[in-house]
């Protein structure tokens, strides 16, 4: 089995259900649904083992204590040779991203573990967010794929999970744990692969609070002081906060992804 597409839960009502169905409209059909719940008690996960029982579809329901908990849990169930994370209220683009994602692992050179990583379209803006085809150290200071973009070598999850001491970073972590301690190949796909709502946890006002103080937290372990004090430099003088609000904005959006599109280059994007 190739993918394992992991969705963890609680009361998520009929983001739950619109979820699995964007998973069960996939083309290709070699995949299992890990559905990862944290006992909900709005009934959703019940009507979902009624509509949709069968092999394809498994259902865990156990206490955990917050998303990236919920996780790694999932991870223990998971058989495929890749696990894919998809929250509930995001989609995959269309029924044809697993059938891509499985032909660009089929044609890459990666011959280790690896992460494959693609871009996502963001529903508040209706844009697409190309995610960065060179994986190097500024990028991996400023701008990994998040993981609704990334489809992970199972070997890298069972080596070691999200640290859930990240409320909101676990993810941006393991991500540069990947990369720098187990050396981990990177392989861009000029695939749009989800949809992603956004507006959730780790945008609350609070968690974005907390999102700063953990990626300082974060890259000071895998980073030098030149590093950091560099990248800190070129994110001011290149006006960070600017460009993050205009790539927030539905009136901007469209000019800044696609100016962004432009100066990262490379393969032309699917969506474009």
């Amino acid at each position: 089995m190739t993918f394992s597409i992991i969705v963890v839960c609680r009361n998520a009502g009929e983001k739950l259900q619109k979820t699995i169905e964007s998973i069960r409209s996939q083309s290709e059909d070699d995949y299992e649904i890990i559905v990862q719940d944290g006992f909900s008690t709005d009934g959703s996960v019940e009507r979902l083992a009624v509509a949709d029982a069968g092999e394809t579809l498994r259902i865990f329901r156990e206490k955990d204590t917050g998303i990236y908990d919920a996780m790694n849990r999932a991870v223990v169930h998971a058989r495929g040779r890749y696990f894919f994370f998809l929250n509930c209220g995001d989609y995959f683009e269309d029924e044809t991203v697993l059938a891509q994602v499985k032909k660009e692992i089929a044609q890459s050179e990666i011959r280790r573990a690896g992460i494959f990583y693609g871009n996502i379209r963001e529903r508040a803006t209706k844009e697409l967010v190309m995610s960065n085809p060179r994986i190097d150290d500024f990028a991996c200071y400023r701008n990994v794929p998040c993981h609704q973009a990334c489809f992970y070598d199972r070997r890298l999850l069972q080596k070691r999970g999200f640290r859930t001491c990240y409320k909101v970073r676990a993810d941006y972590e393991h991500f540069l744990w990947c990369y720098y301690r187990v050396h981990a190949q990177t392989h861009y796909m000029p695939v749009t692969v989800a949809a992603y709502e956004g507006g959730g946890f780790s945008e609350t006002r609070e968690n974005r609070r907390r999102s700063v103080v953990e990626h300082r937290h974060i890259v000071k372990k895998y980073m030098s002081r030149g590093q950091l004090i560099t990248y800190r430099l070129i994110m001011l003088a290149t006006l960070a906060p600017l460009r993050t609000y205009l790539a927030k904005n539905k009136a901007t959006a469209k000019f800044y992804q696609k100016m962004k599109r432009r100066i990262y280059g490379g393969r032309i994007c699917k969506a474009d």
